[in-house]
């Protein structure tokens, strides 16, 4: 069974770091390493960045809008010119492309989310290369992926891909910015254990046109390689080098993935939902969830945070906050907050009325991190 890869490349390398003009060698260089990795059969999705830069350039204007509705407006001039340039590069080399729009709804929901992971697994059985970006002209701010770095990991959860590749504008990565620390170490391979204590410093993006950075890069990979997708940070400016690491070549820094579980429904859940509100917890919930595999009950609650309603996502925590697990809740933070502390049986007297049993079931949980 071939392998699935999900290429992501920024703005910093898609565009002149000066001009905002597209880099087209850089970008025809992509073309052409793509278009050939999918005729060795492998699946290919593109998650590709630009659109706001390119539409920077074509209107002159000499920096990123701040302002949210400028910012769609130029989104929509540039994704267009963006999409006629991948077009055109493609389908020289006989590649058929797609383009593919999403905003957070389109995951949070699970119609919706169902109805994308189709439509992608329907592209590339034809064969198709799917260009992603965030559907910037109508996504609000609370519903956004924030950058395409986050995007393509949760499009990689979403597709099950085997591999996440982030192309950015330096060759690996560093336990500090090298651009300003010359003596930088370095960072080859990452196991799954080290990403949570992965301490390095984390510069803001490289240029002026992009959103990302390495901090967005270390979330991206931590959410991909919890859904057992393998992880790569490699220099943009030579896509060639997607070819050479999956030929073995030690190119980049490689983040291992953790197992990836085989249901749907909590790969959803884990990747894609956002948390509505926090319930912390006491040492012995905490440990009933983490060693015990067992739901959450309202007894074990100790405090509820944020306003959320039954079916919605939160976080539990424990004591100090840090979040163990993510689940649907069965109950309001109204209710939860008139529980907490109390046994299942005393629900209905609480309430007024009969509800579940547990909080959160644990097939609707999905743990996130186990501090015991």
């Amino acid at each position: 069974m071939p392998q699935t890869l999900v290429v992501k490349i920024g703005t910093s390398c898609l565009t002149q770091p000066t001009t905002g003009q597209l880099a087209l060698s850089t970008i025809a260089a992509l073309v052409e390493t793509l278009s050939y990795l999918r005729q060795q059969g492998f699946p290919v999705v593109l998650v590709s960045s630009g659109a706001v830069g390119v539409g920077c350039a074509r209107l002159h204007l000499k920096e990123r809008p701040r302002k949210m509705a400028l910012k769609q407006a130029v989104a929509a001039v540039g994704q267009g010119r963006l999409m006629r340039v991948y077009d055109d590069l493609f389908t020289s080399l006989q590649q058929p492309i797609a383009q593919v729009l999403l905003t957070r709804r389109d995951l949070i929901e699970r119609s919706s989310y169902v109805n994308a992971y189709n439509t992608f697994q329907e592209l590339l059985e034809l064969g198709v290369i799917p260009i992603v970006n965030e559907n910037d002209t109508v996504a609000v701010e609370e519903l956004k992926f924030g950058d395409n770095d986050t995007l393509s990991a949760r499009v990689a959860s979403l597709i099950e891909a085997d591999w996440l590749f982030l192309l950015t504008d330096v060759d690996r990565l560093y336990s500090a910015d090298p651009r300003a620390v010359p003596n930088a170490e370095p960072i080859t391979v990452v196991k799954a254990e080290q990403l949570a204590k992965l301490q390095v410093t984390a510069g803001s993006s490289g240029s002026q046109w992009g959103t990302g950075g390495m901090v967005t890069k270390l979330a991206a990979a931590r959410i991909a390689t919890s859904a057992g997708v393998r992880t790569v940070i490699t220099q943009g400016r030579d896509p060639q080098n997607i070819n050479k690491i999956l030929q073995g070549e030690k190119l980049g820094t490689q983040f291992e993935p953790q197992p990836r579980t085989d249901k749907a429904r909590k790969r959803w859940i884990a990747h894609g939902l956002i948390a509505k509100g926090k319930l912390y917890l006491d040492e012995g919930a905490v440990a009933a969830i983490c060693q015990g595999g067992k739901s959450l009950l309202a007894a074990g609650i100790i405090q509820v945070e944020g306003h959320f309603q039954p079916d919605e996502a939160v976080q539990l925590c424990d004591r100090q906050g840090v979040e163990i697990a993510l689940g649907l809740a069965n109950y309001s933070s109204t209710e939860i907050e008139k529980i907490q502390g109390h046994h299942s049986e005393k629900i209905p007297d609480l309430l007024g009325y009969a509800g579940a049993e547990t909080v959160v079931h644990r097939d609707n949980l999905v743990i996130q991190y186990c501090p015991l």
